[in-house]
C-alpha cells in the first residue's frame, strides 16, 4: 500500500485549515452584515428613504442637505466617529417615527440627530427628552407637558413654537404645527409662520402675551416669517388671550399688541379661534388676497374682530363677535366682499365699540374700487354704533369706486345704544351709489332703521364729507320690515324714524313695499315711498326676537316683484322674480303658527 509522505500530509492539511478559517470567517460576516441591516432598519424615517441609501440620494424629501446639510450629518463615510449617539438624538428622530427602509450603517442608533447637529438656535430642544420628534401625519407637535416634539415651560414660548414653525417652513414633507392642551404658552416676542403652514391647537391650548410686554407699535403677536409676504396660511383650533389686563399702559385701538397681522399674504385662513381681551385687532391684513375668517369666537377685542385695509376676496361667516372699542368685521378700500350668517353684539359698558359691521372707502390718488360687496343672513343687535356703517369719502371719487352694496336678510335690533353719537341706526350710509337693502328686519333701533348720515363735528379730526362726482347718491330700501325706531339717546329731538335722509340734495332713497310699525317718530324724515304698508308685521314673538311671521301677516305676498322684458329667457324670468314681500322660506321671514 503506497503511503504519502508525511510533509505532504501535512501540506494538505495546512490547507484545509486555510479553507476552513476562510469559511467561518464568511459565515461570521454575513452574520454581523444581518445583524447591521436588522439593527439600523429600525430607525430610519419612512419619510427619509430610499432604495440606495446614499449620500447622493438623501434627498429633501428624505434628509436633504438643505435640511440637514453635509456640516451636520453627511460624510462620504459615515461611520462611528462621526454619526454617533451624539448626533442623532432621540428628542429629533426617534423609534417611534423612523422606519426599516434605509438600511446603512449600524451606527446609525436609535440616538441620532444630536443637539450638536440640529442645535438650539436651528431647532432643537434645550432639553431633548421627548421620544417622537417626526410623527407619521406631517404634523410637529408642542407641548407644555414634556411629552411634546418642542416642549415648552412657560417662559418664552415663542422660542419653541417658532423652531416648530421654522422645521415644518423647511421640510415641505411636514405640513401642521400642533399645540398641545391643556397649556398656557406665554410668549414676550412675536410667533413667525411660514408657508404652506398650519398653526393648529386643542381648545385648551392658549397663546397668552405676556405682563409689561412693552412691545413697540405694530408688533403683533403672531406674523408672517418673511417680511415681504408668506402665502398659504392656516390658523385654527385655540385661543389667544391679548392680556389687556397686564398691560395696561398701552391704550386700545391705538395699533398695540394685534393678535394676527399680515401683511402681502395670499390665502389665509382664519377659523374655530377663541380670541379676545386684546388692545388691538384680531386679524389685522393688509395687500393680500383670499382671505377666509370663520367659526371664530371674538370677545372683547380692543379694535376690529376682522380688519382687512387693500385687500381681494374675503369671506367672513359663522363667527360671533362682542365688540370692544370697534367693529366686527370692516373692509377699507377692499373689494370682492362675503360677510355673512355672523352673530354682531356688544355690552353696556365703557368703551364697548363702534359699528358692527364697517365699510369704508377713502380715495386717495389711486382708484381702489369698492363695487362688489355682499352681507346677509347676520344678526346684529346692541351695537354702540350702528348696525352697518357704509361710508365713502376723501378725494374726489367716480360712481364705480363705491357702488353696488347689497345687504339683505340680516336681523338689526337695538343698534345705536351710544350716549354721544348722532351717528346712530341700523344703517348708515353716505357717499356709495346703488345700495340695495332688502329683505332685511329692523326692529327697536336708536335714531333710525337707515339713515343718510355721517359723523360731524369738532371731536372728530377726518373730514367724512362725500366726494362722489356722478351726482345722486341712490339706496334702493325695500322688503324691509321696520319697527319700534326709537329716538337716539344723545340730542334726541328730530331722530326715531324709519328711514331718515338728512342729505336730499345729494342723496336719495327708493323706498319700495316695506312695512313701517309702530316708529317713535313717525316712518321718514326727508324722504317718502308709494308702496310702504304700515301695518303690525305680527313677528311670531318681537319680545324675544323670534321675527318669523304668523301665518296671518300682513306682509305676507305683499313684496316688491321685480318687472322682467319680455326678451329676458323664461328661465332668467323664474329665477328674477320676488313673488312675495318675504319668502316663506327665508330664514326668519317664514310662517310660523305659533308663539
Amino acid at each position: 500500500m503506497n503511503e504519502k509522505h508525511p510533509e505532504s500530509i501535512l501540506k494538505i492539511m495546512e490547507k484545509i485549515g486555510v479553507s476552513v478559517l476562510i469559511f467561518v470567517f464568511l459565515i461570521l460576516l454575513g452574520m454581523f452584515t444581518l445583524y447591521t441591516i436588522q439593527s439600523y432598519s429600525s430607525i430610519i424615517p419612512s419619510d427619509y428613504t430610499q432604495s440606495n441609501p446614499t449620500q447622493s440620494n438623501l434627498t429633501q424629501s428624505n434628509l436633504t442637505q438643505s435640511n440637514l446639510t453635509q456640516s451636520n450629518l453627511t460624510q462620504s463615510n459615515p461611520t462611528q466617529s462621526n454619526l454617533t449617539q451624539s448626533n442623532l438624538t432621540q428628542s429629533n428622530l426617534t423609534q417611534s417615527n423612523l422606519t426599516q427602509s434605509n438600511p446603512t450603517q449600524s451606527n446609525l442608533t436609535q440616538s441620532n440627530l444630536t443637539q450638536s447637529n440640529i442645535t438650539q438656535s436651528n431647532l432643537t430642544k434645550p432639553n431633548p427628552a421627548q421620544s417622537n420628534f417626526i410623527p407619521s401625519n406631517e404634523t410637529v407637535y408642542v407641548a407644555g407637558d414634556g411629552k411634546g416634539d418642542f416642549n415648552c415651560d412657560g417662559i418664552d414660548d415663542q422660542i419653541e413654537i417658532n423652531k416648530a414653525l421654522a422645521y415644518v417652513a423647511e421640510n415641505p414633507e411636514f405640513a401642521t404645527v400642533y399645540l398641545k392642551g391643556s397649556n398656557t404658552y406665554v410668549i414676550s416676542d412675536k410667533i413667525r409662520i411660514g408657508n404652506d403652514t398650519t398653526l393648529k391647537g386643542d381648545p385648551t391650548a392658549v397663546i397668552k402675551l405676556k405682563d409689561n410686554a412693552y412691545w413697540p407699535h405694530q408688533s403683533p403677536l403672531i406674523t408672517q416669517m418673511n417680511s415681504s409676504g408668506n402665502q398659504n396660511i392656516t390658523i385654527t383650533g385655540f385661543e389667544i388671550d391679548g392680556n389687556y389686563e397686564g398691560n395696561t399702559e398701552k391704550m386700545r385701538g391705538d395699533g398695540y399688541y394685534n393678535l394676527i397681522y399680515f401683511i402681502n399674504c395670499d390665502n389665509i385662513h382664519v377659523c374655530n379661534m377663541y380670541m379676545h381681551d386684546s388692545h388691538g385687532d384680531g386679524l389685522k391684513i393688509k395687500d393680500s388676497k383670499n382671505i377666509k375668517f370663520h367659526d371664530n369666537r371674538i370677545y372683547k377685542l380692543g379694535h376690529d374682530g376682522l380688519y382687512a385695509i387693500e385687500c381681494q376676496d374675503i369671506e367672513a361667516w359663522n363667527n360671533n363677535v362682542r365688540c370692544k372699542t370697534n367693529s366686527a368685521l370692516r373692509i377699507w378700500n377692499s373689494n370682492h366682499i362675503k360677510f355673512h350668517d355672523n352673530t354682531i353684539y356688544t355690552e353696556f359698558e365703557d368703551d364697548a365699540g363702534g359699528p358692527g359691521i364697517q365699510i369704508q372707502y377713502i380715495r386717495t390718488s389711486e382708484a381702489q374700487p369698492m363695487n362688489d360687496i355682499e352681507v346677509y343672513n347676520n344678526t346684529i343687535y346692541d351695537t354702540y354704533g350702528p348696525g352697518i356703517w357704509l361710508i365713502a369719502f376723501g378725494e374726489p371719487y367716480s360712481k364705480t369706486e363705491a357702488q353696488n352694496v347689497h345687504i339683505h336678510h340680516n336681523i338689526f335690533y337695538g343698534c345705536g345704544t351710544h350716549q354721544t353719537y348722532d351717528w346712530l341706526g341700523g344703517i348708515v350710509t353716505s357717499g356709495f351709489y346703488d345700495t340695495l337693502i332688502e329683505n332685511n328686519v329692523f326692529d327697536a333701533n336708536y335714531n333710525a332703521a337707515v339713515v343718510y348720515t355721517y359723523p360731524t363735528g369738532s371731536r372728530y379730526d377726518v373730514d367724512f364729507t362725500p366726494r362722489g362726482i356722478d351726482g345722486n347718491c341712490t339706496t334702493i330700501v325695500r322688503n324691509n320690515i321696520i319697527t319700534n325706531t326709537l329716538k337716539r339717546k344723545y340730542s334726541p329731538e328730530g331722530t326715531g324714524y324709519g328711514a331718515i335722509d338728512n342729505f336730499p340734495e345729494t342723496h336719495s332713497f327708493v323706498l319700495e313695499n316695506n312695512c313701517l310699525y309702530n316708529n317713535y317718530a313717525g316712518n321718514y324724515k326727508n324722504c317718502t315711498s308709494t308702496t310702504d304698508i304700515y301695518t303690525d308685521p305680527r313677528f311670531v314673538n318681537q319680545h324675544k326676537h323670534n321675527y318669523y311671521l304668523k301665518q296671518d301677516s300682513p306682509c305676507i305676498g305683499a313684496g316688491y316683484t321685480l318687472l322682467i322684458s319680455s326678451e329676458v329667457s323664461y328661465k332668467k324670468r323664474i329665477k328674477s322674480i320676488i313673488s312675495a314681500f318675504v319668502s316663506q322660506t327665508c330664514r326668519f321671514f317664514s310662517v310660523e303658527t305659533s308663539e
